[in-house]
């Protein structure tokens, strides 16, 4: 189980898919919005909080494996991927979940082990090419 409540003060301690990398997450509030801020070393990223709740509900409506897909923003999403899920203008926001330019990629890397942490889905965790479904 991961460790952590989700807050600044104690946020979530998680690993990517493979293992091969640690980082945290927590929920805050920016501009009246609620986010996820991801922290990968140095590197911080924000996502927009209501994502967990839509990927769970776009898992469920696909009933089977989703491909993660996960890359950087300025690399092309694997299509079919969460990844590419995350950036379409066919999802609830109408483009990216993430927030900040230039490091808005990444969703199908860090959101989705979080989403396992919380039981709302199941993850592959393989050296490459993992996958999850919703729980």
């Amino acid at each position: 189980m991961t460790q952590g409540d989700g807050t600044k003060e104690n946020p979530w301690q998680l690993k990517t898919p493979p293992g091969t990398a640690e980082y945290t997450m927590y929920k805050a509030e920016k501009d009246g919005n609620e986010i996820l801020v991801c922290t990968v070393g140095k590197t911080v990223l924000h996502y927009e909080y209501r994502c967990l709740t839509d990927l769970h509900d776009m898992l469920k409506k696909h009933g089977d494996w989703v491909d993660l897909g996960a890359a950087d923003e300025q690399k092309p999403a694997k299509e079919g991927t969460v990844e590419a899920w995350g950036r379409s203008a066919e999802n609830p926001v109408g483009g990216w979940y993430g927030l900040k330019k230039g490091l808005r990629g990444r969703f199908g890397m860090y959101v989705p082990p979080l989403m396992e942490a919380l039981g709302l889905a199941e993850l592959e965790h393989n050296p490459k090419n993992n996958r999850m479904r919703a729980i």
